[in-house]
């Protein structure tokens, strides 16, 4: 037996464009019954899931991929935590939160992981898939009857829970409150920390500032601060990571964890799975399908959480949720030196410096081969967008020629969304001809997933929409060079290893070159053939190396870090070792803070 789910996602539907090819197709419709019909309300497809045969062919035909059939276990049926109404989005499970413990929410995104924080934080009342016909605290306790989650609705019903939650979209904090951020934290410091957490999360030259002028970095960071000040039992921290580098991730990690130490109940949810991998005692994967419907696992260390995700496969369910898996085979990962042969310099640039009222940045000499990604990694503030934009001749350097006959395409960090323009002219105007049909759509826009956003606006796309766009939009441009500034920012996990694979496999296959700033140090250990590091002081000065062996920058940038990477030996994946751990003493002991295979 299965039970059925059919989703419309109600952007993409447009029936007045497509002509209604779901309703003419249906074989059920064809037999008498309404399974498809339009709504008189809305004027978009409603199906009936009752008497829907799973047959898929209103998939097949919807021209605009608006339409998600999918045939799950029986059992997920009584499973069904909560439901926004027909054809949307429903959740089974959820994951319980464990007092004096980090859970990690592991994920693409759709999947409802801001659903569960609603839920379990109070501001949300799961209606176990009724949202027709809501039901009543004493049945959703019935419904949890001898299960931990029981008592946690009992006291969501009865007040007693205190949750403190810091959210995904930080700038609406900068929306919502009219002030700096000191008179930020003083509001809501309720645990009497706030000047603790500052330093923690260097925050001091940024409280004197309004919100609305503070970096995204910032905010984010204020965001983390104001939510771990308050006296909650549960913490939840929505994508913590975002604009923020490494160094400050590890702060934000700590401070995370000290919660945790505190006897609270904390649930992070991250893509940067070094990030999650260093502050996890427990791991819970989500599953499904994006927008259409999200299931948690059973908990899982975080060690085998991370390696099933990446697997595709839960042994205990017997589930595999991805027909394949992501690998990180070391072998791999270090391009050899032998493919690049002498003269194959697509640039080449000689010691630059840029000097600015407050700033300045300084490189060594450097190039940048025919079919090799540079990897540019450091902390903000020390100009490697500068660098980025000197090696693209966007910026005129102080010293240093940049004489170059490369054709260079730039995908910038922060990207704009107040475009009414459609996701199709868009590309089509990147790739100078229509792009639907065209070789470019299926050597770049399909392997990027982003087919079915063509007909939505650039206003109306989610961040990681956004960020694929841009990023196709870059590569779509017939030039020799590509720089790519944060292009991990605002995807998932498995978008983020699916480009890193992709931009990889582009550039290889295509002979160009490509330079990427990231902060995530996975994605970075997984696309880079060779790296420049940048060191000083944030805001004062950045010193630029010039290329290294990536297993070379990666054990000095990792040195200043004080963190040491090992190799998982399931999916040789970089693992973070413990801090003060066994193989922590005794990799930095011997000076090998990376370790390359």
């Amino acid at each position: 037996m299965t039970h059925r789910v059919a989703v419309l996602d109600q952007d993409l539907c447009q029936p007045r464009k497509c002509g209604l090819e779901c309703i003419k197709y249906c074989p059920v419709n064809k037999s008498g019954a309404d399974c498809i019909v339009l709504d008189d309300a809305t004027k978009k497809a409603v199906i009936d899931e009752q008497i829907c045969n799973g047959c898929g062919i209103c998939v097949k035909v919807c021209p605009f991929e608006a339409i998600t059939i999918v045939n799950l276990a029986e059992e997920l049926a009584t499973d069904k935590v909560h439901q926004y109404g027909p054809n949307s989005f429903r959740l089974y499970r959820l994951p319980v939160p464990r007092k004096g413990e980090v859970l990690g929410l592991l994920g693409r995104n759709g999947m409802g992981k801001s659903t569960i924080v609603s839920i379990l934080s109070g501001n949300l009342k799961p209606n176990l898939g009724r949202y027709d016909d809501p039901p009543h605290w004493d049945e959703i306790l019935k419904y949890y009857g001898g299960t931990e989650l029981k008592r946690h609705f009992e006291r969501i019903m009865n007040g007693e829970i205190t949750a403190s939650i810091k959210p995904q979209q930080v700038y609406r904090i900068a929306q919502a409150f009219d002030g700096t951020a000191s008179e930020l934290l003083k509001r809501y410091d309720q645990r009497g920390v706030s000047r603790q957490l500052v330093v923690d999360l260097n925050l001091e030259n940024s409280m004197d500032r309004h919100l609305k002028d503070l970096s995204g970095g910032e905010l984010q960071r204020v965001a983390v601060a104001v939510a771990a000040i308050r006296d909650a039992e549960f913490y939840f921290f929505d994508e913590p990571s975002s604009y923020n580098d490494v160094f400050q991730r590890m702060g934000v990690a700590r401070v995370i964890q000290r919660l945790a130490k505190l006897g609270k109940g904390v649930m992070v949810v991250e893509h940067d799975l070094t990030l999650l991998d260093f502050l996890s005692d427990y791991i819970e994967v989500l599953y499904g399908e994006p927008a259409a419907y999200g299931i948690v696992s059973s908990v899982l260390s975080t060690r085998v959480g991370i390696n099933v995700f990446l697997d595709g496969y839960l042994p205990a369910e017997n589930v595999r949720f991805r027909d394949k898996k992501f690998s990180f085979d070391a072998s791999s990962t270090s391009h050899s030196e032998d493919v690049f042969e002498a003269g194959d310099e697509i640039v080449a640039y000689p010691p630059l410096t840029k000097k600015y009222d407050l700033f300045s940045v300084a490189a060594e000499r450097g190039r940048i081969r025919k079919g090799e990604i540079l990897g540019v990694m450091g902390a903000n503030a020390l100009g490697k967008t500068t660098l980025m934009k000197m090696i693209a001749g966007a910026v005129t350097p102080d010293s240093g020629n940049m004489d170059t006959s490369a054709k260079l395409a730039y995908k910038p960090q922060y990207l704009q969304n107040d475009s009414d323009a459609e996701v199709i002219s868009v590309l089509g105007a990147a790739n100078g001809a229509p792009i639907e049909g065209s070789i470019s759509e299926e050597q770049i826009v399909n392997p990027l997933r982003i087919r079915r956003l063509y007909n939505k606006t650039i206003r109306t796309l989610s961040g990681g929409e956004l960020q694929k766009v841009a990023v196709a939009s870059c590569l779509l441009q017939k030039m020799d060079l590509y720089a790519l500034d944060e292009p991990s920012a605002f995807l998932d996990v498995e978008d983020r290893i699916a480009l890193a694979k992709f931009i990889q496999k582009f550039v290889r296959s295509f002979g160009k070159s490509a330079i990427i700033i990231d902060h995530d140090l996975q994605l970075m250990d997984l696309v880079s053939d060779s790296m420049i590091s940048f060191e000083g002081g944030p805001g004062v000065r950045g010193l630029a190396t010039g290329p290294m062996p990536k297993a070379d920058a990666m054990n000095r940038f990792l040195r200043s870090l004080d963190m040491s990477f090992r190799r998982d030996e399931k999916s040789m994946r970089p693992r973070v070792n413990k801090p003060d751990s066994r193989l922590d003493k005794i990799q930095k002991g011997t000076g090998k803070f990376y370790h390359a295979h």
